[in-house]
């Protein structure tokens, strides 16, 4: 089921999060050589993040709304409340995903659910950060120092997993979800992520004035 299809199922419905994590019920599998690699690789290339869009005006509406909605849903977050670390939570959100080839919006909808942006949530099952990411990630796929409460690091792990899982489930976000949560096919954890999404991340145009008083629709929901 495509992420259209759910969103036209669940709507604009309101759900109410707690501070359950979720993506601890992962269970290690093995990879193959080929795949370990190439995760590898998409885990080790160190690269500063920046905002991934065809033109500044797209990015500077996007940074602002999401700022906006941000200090929202997360409004007892010391990250969340300070400007210049918001601002740089989501300027490494949005690159991680582009660069893993999500929409940035289903990983904030991700975060939302399995953290609050919390970037020292450790759950019962030992899932840590921000994207709630299991230990064992860091045996099979990066490097022995990395420190899964580093906010980027979390961040290209979720990511990178996240988008595993879509390929392995052909682009099929319900699937791929259920993965992460280790939950496939059951609908719980798909529906909390499409619920966030559509309750707080959903793209919209976002309005600017120009120098001449001219106002203007800048749509930022393509990166292109």
């Amino acid at each position: 089921m495509s992420m259209l299809e759910f969103r036209m199922l669940l709507g604009c419905s309101a759900v109410l999060f707690s501070t359950v994590v979720y993506a601890g019920n992962q269970r290690e599998e093995k990879l193959s050589a080929d795949v370990q690699a190439s995760l590898h690789s998409s885990i080790i290339n160190p690269i500063q993040p920046h905002l991934v869009f065809s033109n500044e005006e797209k990015a500077d509406a996007w940074l602002s709304d999401m700022s906006n909605r941000l200090k929202k849903v997360a409004p007892k977050n010391p990250l969340v409340q300070d400007d210049f670390m918001r601002n740089r939570l989501l300027v490494t959100i949005q690159y991680e995903s582009v660069r893993a080839g999500l929409d940035p919006q289903l990983v904030l909808s991700v975060i939302t659910v399995e953290s609050r942006f919390n970037k020292y949530a450790i759950s019962n099952a030992g899932a840590q950060g921000i994207m709630q990411v299991m230990p064992f990630w860091v045996r099979q796929i990066g490097a022995y120092d990395q420190d899964l409460l580093n906010v980027q690091t979390n961040i290209r792990f979720g990511c990178t997993i996240l988008r595993h899982y879509m390929q392995l489930e052909h682009g099929d976000t319900f699937y791929a979800l259920g993965r992460y949560n280790g939950s496939r096919g059951k609908p719980d954890y798909p529906n909390l992520v499409f619920n966030a999404y559509n309750r707080y991340w959903q793209p919209a145009a976002v309005m600017t004035i120009a120098k001449n008083g001219q106002v203007k629709y800048v749509d930022y929901s393509s990166v292109n």
